[in-house]
């Protein structure tokens, strides 16, 4: 299907990522060769977007276009850069909350989490570069709109923006059932960042060595764990309850 956040052809692409544009990720034919397209995966890997070889059916299914053997998804949305955004909220006078997600794959839950997170007034969401859910007409929807009203930024990897927020003074707090610590015992008064995993794999094990406090949720029945747009905002909702 042909929309507005998608371009297809392989100089138009390299033209994209030449001109700074939000690319999400690229769709690239298995098995394609020429110089050209070699150039295209030199740019894309120099640049650190995501990639992913498919057949040239999936590429026909995006789009009906002379596609050349490449489709990029563009975010329509600009992404903000983490430092200058740390930077301008500590100056704002108001006690920092930043939501951070680690390579989370559902754009729906992804859209969820941006609405609830717009609602309890999160500075700033941290994504990863690569592996996580793109920001996509779904994820528009399933936010309401919040997609655009609250600051995204991208990292190579979470753990970049661990260690940013610890060195800005910003304690940071892992969603993770790897725990004694219950929510309730972990204050949210201070400048602090939360931290959410994967739907399937929670937190990457060797961000959780380097945060600064664990919590989880208490959970009373015999399902082992909460949908993570769910228990965010569980998350977020303590900090607000703390913080009036």
């Amino acid at each position: 299907m042909q929309n507005e956040t998608q371009i297809f052809g392989i100089r138009a692409i390299i033209e994209a990522v030449n001109s700074d544009k939000s690319i999400d990720k690229v769709f690239l034919q298995k098995g394609l060769r020429g110089e050209l397209f070699s150039e295209l995966e030199n740019i894309l890997r120099k640049n650190s977007i995501n990639t992913s070889y498919v057949p040239v059916e999936k590429l026909n299914r995006l789009t009906n276009r002379n596609h050349q053997g490449a489709v990029a998804q563009i975010s329509p949305i600009p992404f903000h850069d983490l430092e200058h955004l740390v930077v301008q909220v500590l100056e704002s006078g108001k006690t920092p909350l930043f939501l951070l997600l680690d390579q989370l794959s559902d754009v729906r839950n992804f859209g969820a989490i941006i609405r609830t997170a717009e609602c309890t007034g999160v500075d700033g969401i941290v994504i990863q570069q690569k592996g996580g859910a793109p920001v996509n007409g779904d994820t528009i929807k399933t936010s309401a709109g919040a997609v655009f009203k609250i600051p995204i930024c991208k990292v190579d990897h979470i753990k970049d923006a661990v260690f940013y927020m610890q060195a800005s003074g910003i304690k940071v707090i892992a969603a993770t059932e790897k725990t004694d610590n219950l929510i309730y015992d972990i204050s949210f008064k201070e400048p602090c960042a939360i931290i959410m995993g994967s739907e399937g794999k929670g937190i990457n094990p060797s961000t959780l060595k380097v945060v600064d406090e664990k919590a989880k949720l208490p959970l009373l029945g015999e399902i082992e764990s909460l949908n993570v747009s769910v228990a965010c905002g569980t998350f977020l909702y303590e900090a607000v309850r703390q913080r009036s």
